[in-house]
């Protein structure tokens, strides 16, 4: 069985599995559950997405988070305004976010280290401020209300999403897919040369790569994920806001894609984004101060664990396989 093929039956083993768990949340019918496993799957893929511009091309985005609200806005604006049909406004809210993610990289890609991740905050923080400030179009604080979770139209059939059930098998494909596209992304030559420039900019550089082109590349790529997983967060949520698009929530998925694992390992962002809807909510049920608790395991793992959650099942796996051996 070829690598390719052992990645396609792993990713639908595991998405079932995790489908199965899904359904049975919804069959309990307690809204907030389907709000927080919804929002597990949108939330890794868009720390999925960062994860190959920071895991693998070494540039930290802390500001990432304004290309999933721009993404929501897209989608949101799109339906409201032009056409309501799912595939056109997801298309609207991946080009938005692409077209934004451009414009960011053109001023930023020639930078490296901290001066590209203060020029990622200082765009993120642009658009939230024009979020907020853009009454006529975003609605402001109060955001986009009233969108409409849309039939997914395949011509031949349709789907309705408005069932629990029906809008996490929806979430879980396009989990699917970007998980995939990554992963291709990664293993291929295109994903060599980005971890070629991680190392040492300057010997890619001088054996020919285009570095500049590079980490535009990579960064709109990454932005385009993270539109795409806003469209899903406005389309489960059925409103877009800018709470979304500020430094906070920013901060949260770049340390998702940390506490995960995600610069060793390209499944710790999801592994990490899980980890971290549990802990919120689990330390939430009993204190208001759950980050603080969090903000603590962050730490101890960066201290004394970088490799993050990933890393700890790793020596644990090896560890076994060597007491089995």
């Amino acid at each position: 069985m070829s690598s390719r093929t052992r990645l396609v039956v792993s990713i639908v083993a595991a998405i079932a599995a995790v489908y199965v768990f899904g359904y049975w949340i919804a069959q309990q019918n307690v809204p907030s559950d389907v709000r927080l496993y919804t929002e597990a799957i949108y939330i890794g893929i868009a720390a999925t997405g960062l994860n190959i511009l920071t895991g693998y091309n070494g540039q930290v985005s802390i500001g990432h988070g304004a290309f999933f609200g721009v993404g929501a806005y897209g989608f949101g604006l799109m339906q409201k305004y032009l056409v309501a049909n799912l595939w056109l406004d997801l298309a609207a809210a991946v080009l938005a976010a692409a077209l934004a993610g451009a414009i960011v990289a053109a001023f930023i890609s020639h930078r490296r280290g901290i001066y590209y991740a203060l020029l990622t905050i200082a765009f993120g923080q642009v658009a939230w401020f024009v979020a907020i400030k853009w009454h006529s179009v975003t609605g402001g604080e109060d955001g986009l209300l009233n969108l409409k979770r849309l039939p997914a139209d395949f011509g031949f059939v349709a789907f309705d999403l408005k069932s629990n059930e029906a809008l996490i098998a929806f979430v879980l494909v396009a989990l699917a897919l970007v998980v995939f596209a990554c992963w291709r992304i990664v293993h291929s030559r295109y994903g060599r040369a980005l971890a070629c420039v991680r190392q040492n900019e300057t010997r890619a550089r001088f054996v020919g790569y285009p570095v500049w082109r590079l980490k535009f590349s990579i960064f709109v790529v990454a932005s385009s994920i993270a539109g795409f997983a806003g469209a899903l967060f406005a389309m489960a949520q059925q409103s877009a806001y800018p709470n979304v698009m500020s430094l906070h929530q920013s901060g949260l998925v770049v340390m998702m894609v940390l506490v995960g694992g995600g610069l060793v390992s390209f499944w710790g962002p999801l592994v990490g984004a899980a980890f971290f809807i549990l802990a919120r909510d689990l330390l939430g049920a009993y204190t208001k101060t759950w980050l603080f608790w969090y903000g603590l395991v962050f730490m101890a793992l960066v201290l004394f664990k970088p490799e993050g959650l990933a890393g700890i099942g790793r020596d644990l796996a090896a560890r076994w396989r060597a007491r089995k051996a």
